[in-house]
């Protein structure tokens, strides 16, 4: 995450629809994730920014040098540094990104303080699980908008990998420099989860703590490696099917969809035909790979995401121990458990699918020029795709890891109705611990039609968003300073409006503590931390840039 005010952000992958960035010397980072970031506009040797104007109005995604074949125009212009020009194109990740965080914000400080019960039902959104009570309607719709961010977050980790690794092997690192890079990065964010989490929440009576940040070190370092799995196998796949096919050798050897436009260099040179086969193969591997890692989490359910039907009435909770027969060691990297010394809400493989997901997005925007419209039209109808596969959900009552559990009073009423189907909130319900296909589709849709409505806004209207790009562009460091900030603000808080709730704290086994009941003293702190937050993570984006491109500071 480039700091805002020397660089601009292009993480997203998508380059601007006005001026497309020189990248020679990119230090893209990735998009990813909380830990992301990647360059669009990079300095020149003389501390410059190269900015190719292009008259078209084409997204030059996947050029080199914003043109074909790879030469500079006449129209290069050198623009300071510190006055970059960036499109909405290349902030609408950033933008989404910082967006996520802020929605981020408002889950954890209410948690903080106790606001409301974190979840859009009073018991669980845990698979196999009865519920029949809702949350109140403000904090059913803050979580519901809250439910965006772990899988915007994973996406565009996925999404940053394929920027990260198309700029460092322009600078010519090589596969094994690329796996320490992904492992080295891996690390911090474990190291920053037990720092952050275990040890201070754990109070030396949990060994793991895994709310989010391991489960993205974790992915991390896979969809890196796959990254590079099928960087090496792409190649070698079509230089098979070239030597398979010799006797087109004569044919015009074309512009390839991969290896030269993405900037990744190719031991032989092959037919466009055999490049373009490979390409489609391999994203048909990442797509099916993709479904997979998300259907996974319906196989291995204990119950298959059914609740029984022979409870009491007034039976709430867990309908049988969310365990499976190979034992507490596998169960922690695909379903969310709790033991006496660990606790992983998030299972590490059970998200693992939009990682991959952004990995295929990435190669896609990369594969070829792309305009603007394009791109965006694109987001808004993958968005309309997956919304309809949620739909479908409902219909077909396929991938819910929630059949049969909804006993609200509308379904008590309306026994013989789809349980879907009685109340809007029904339709709506979605299970997140392990998250459910239909939870995926639906928060993915919103996703995406958030990529496209942030491509459509002119830059200038972009950059007037400057919190957002402020936090999507300094995300890990966001992430750290608000959990300390409102953690830290609801002792006040709690002890100034707190009261004895009617539950009991899992972390410390007593009452719970909080201020439930008086919701605007939630967003007041949630107000004040964002501007507490704002100038401290533009300052540390400004220290960033100073940094070089392998500092440890980027990570952040």
């Amino acid at each position: 995450m480039p700091p805002d005010d020397a660089t601009t952000e292009a993480g997203n992958g998508v380059q601007e629809t006005q001026f497309t960035a020189i990248p020679d010397d990119a230090e893209p980072a990735h998009t990813g994730s909380i830990s992301g970031d990647t360059h669009v506009s990079d300095l020149t040797a003389n501390g410059h920014t190269r900015i190719k104007q292009n008259d078209a109005g084409h997204s030059n995604y996947g050029t080199t040098n914003g043109t074909p074949n790879g030469s500079s125009s006449s129209n290069d212009i050198v623009k300071d540094a510190q006055t970059p020009i960036a499109s909405p194109r290349a902030l609408s990740p950033d933008l989404l990104r910082g967006l996520l965080m802020v929605l981020q914000a408002i889950d954890h400080c209410s948690v903080s303080q106790g606001a409301w019960r974190h979840g859009v039902a009073l018991e669980s959104e845990q698979d196999g699980t009865i519920v029949n009570r809702w949350n109140d309607p403000v904090a059913w719709t803050a979580r519901m908008l809250t439910h965006l961010c772990a899988p915007g977050f994973m996406f565009l980790l996925g999404m940053g990998i394929v920027y990260f690794g198309r700029s460092r092997s322009k600078l010519g690192w090589s596969s094994w420099q690329m796996v320490k890079h992904f492992a080295i990065r891996a690390f911090v964010l474990a190291a920053v989860n037990e720092t952050l989490f275990t040890l201070p929440f754990g109070r030396g009576r949990i060994l793991i703590l895994n709310i989010i940040l391991l489960a993205l070190a974790v992915n991390y370092l896979l969809a890196g490696l796959l990254w590079l799995a099928v960087n090496a196998s792409e190649s070698a796949l079509s230089t098979l099917l070239e030597s398979c096919y010799s006797s087109s050798t004569d044919d015009e050897i074309q512009r390839p969809l991969l290896r030269d436009e993405t900037g990744y260099s190719s031991a032989k040179a092959v037919s466009g035909w055999a490049m373009r086969c490979s390409w489609h193969i391999h994203n048909g591997i990442l797509l099916a790979l993709a479904i997979i890692t998300i259907a996974w989490n319906q196989w291995l359910s204990p119950h298959h995401g059914h609740c029984p039907l022979d409870t009491s009435p007034g039976y709430s909770g867990p309908t049988q121990p969310n365990s499976t027969s190979l034992g507490p060691w596998f169960d922690f990297w695909f379903l969310s458990v709790q033991y006496r010394l660990v606790i992983s809400p998030f299972p590490p493989l059970a998200w693992l699918s939009p990682a991959i997901l952004g990995l295929l997005y990435g190669r896609i925007i990369l594969a070829r020029t792309w305009k603007a419209y394009t791109i965006n039209a694109s987001n808004a109808l993958f968005g309309v795709f997956l919304m309809l596969l949620f739909v479908l959900t409902r219909l077909l009552h396929f991938g819910n890891l929630s059949e049969d559990c909804l006993r609200m009073p509308e379904q008590l009423a309306l026994p013989e109705r789809d349980q879907y189907l009685v109340s809007f909130r029904s339709f709506f319900y979605i299970i997140k611990y392990p998250p459910s296909f239909s939870y995926m589709a639906f928060t993915m849709s919103i996703n995406f039609f958030l990529l496209a409505f942030f491509g459509t806004l002119p830059a200038k209207v972009a950059r007037r968003i400057p919190t957002l790009l402020t936090f999507g562009q300094s995300a890990l460091f966001f992430y750290i300073l608000h959990l300390m900030l409102y953690f830290s603000m609801s002792i006040l808080v709690k002890d100034w409006f707190g009261h004895e709730l009617d539950h009991i704290d899992p972390m410390t086994g007593k009452p719970a503590i909080g201020t439930e009941g008086k919701p605007a003293v939630m967003w007041i702190t949630w107000l004040v931390g964002l501007a507490i937050l704002w100038p401290l993570c533009r300052w540390y984006g400004r220290f960033k840039s100073t940094k070089g491109v392998n500092s440890v500071w980027r990570f952040f």
